[in-house]
């Protein structure tokens, strides 16, 4: 990720209507005949998402403002790449910008589905949402007199910073004390330690939108086709956290079968099925009448029983995308 990024967004991060269909049509004619999640989107390039985003809000609200969601995006490349003023760049290998940004494109994407089936939001709304969605990690980011670990230390509270650091920014950037009140409720719904059915919404749009952001965060990085292989960077922030008794990454990858049976029935009750919604935006958008991110997400799950149950085998051998594994090993060495 180059330090320009964010000045590279910046200078064109308003489209025009004609540039916005365009964009729309071309992305279209990109979809493979696999249909696959990770065709619809160039999601490793962060300017990709956003003009994704711009689209999607069009479709929501024709003439939506996006000022204040782009200079968001831009605000959270920065603080991820270093460039931030009074904090370190991202150095943990699995909550990363890529997650953020993936976060930040499914959210649009469930919002999109529940306006489909009658919702509605206030564009305000939307944009607490969408700025909830961007930092809700922020957290994990070290400031720049902590030297000590890695924000990885931060497993256990990085929510609760997550909510400081959209305080913080929010008073910088405008939001009402209500406004941050709300988007700090939205992060805490990310929480896998907090009954959700304990926190006091301010309204019934304002839990919908917190519940989507759960299942938002959760869907964006099962669905990611270098899940398998970012665990292991996981395991490696669990264990400078001290979370979990995971004896080893293998031992991680085999405990994740069970996260996956967990995750299930939180997106179901918890939740409040709030995943449904992105059929609705895939079939709108795409024209693609399923949900993509239950299918990578299953797809996911099936390949990593395989390779553990393949006799004689260490799976790791078998995590081959994006040369992930071998960046690990270069920061970890090897482990059992």
């Amino acid at each position: 990720m180059g330090l320009n990024l964010a000045k590279e967004i910046r200078e064109e991060h308003l489209l025009d209507e004609p540039e916005l269909a365009r964009k729309r049509r071309s992305t279209k004619d990109r979809i493979t005949d696999a249909r696959q999640l990770s065709s619809l989107v160039q999601m490793d390039s962060p300017q990709a998402v956003l003009d994704e985003v711009q689209i999607i809000l069009e479709l929501i609200s024709p003439g939506y403002n996006v000022a204040l969601v782009t200079s968001t995006f831009i605000s959270t490349v920065r603080l991820y790449e270093g460039s931030y003023p009074g904090y370190r760049a991202c150095n943990t290998g699995y909550h990363d910008l890529h997650h953020i940004t993936d976060t930040f494109l499914a959210m649009a994407r469930l919002i999109h589905g529940v306006v489909i089936h009658g919702g509605t939001f206030t564009d305000r709304q939307i944009d607490l949402g969408l700025i909830a969605a961007l930092l809700h990690d922020a957290g994990y980011i070290q400031e720049e007199h902590d030297r000590e670990g890695t924000g990885s230390k931060y497993t256990t509270s990085h929510v609760q910073r997550s909510m400081g650091f959209l305080k913080r920014y929010g008073a910088k950037h405008g939001l009402s004390n209500e406004e941050i009140a709300t988007g700090r409720t939205m992060i805490l719904c990310t929480d896998l330690a907090v009954d959700i059915c304990t926190i006091v919404f301010p309204s019934t749009k304002v839990e919908l939108l917190g519940k989507m952001l759960g299942a938002a965060d959760l869907m964006a990085q099962m669905a990611d086709r270098t899940y398998l292989e970012k665990l292991l960077f996981l395991y490696y922030e669990f264990r400078e956290a001290k979370v979990g008794d995971y004896e080893s990454e293998v031992d991680f990858l085999r405990k994740t079968i069970g996260f996956y049976d967990f995750i299930a029935q939180r997106l179901e009750t918890t939740l409040d099925a709030t995943d449904r919604f992105m059929t609705s935006h895939l079939a709108s958008r795409w024209d693609i009448q399923a949900n993509l991110y239950q299918e990578a997400i299953e797809r996911q799950k099936n390949y990593l029983q395989q390779i553990l149950n393949t006799p004689d085998s260490d799976p790791r051998d078998n995590l081959k995308r994006g040369q992930i594994v071998d960046k690990v090993r270069r920061k970890y060495g090897k482990t059992g």
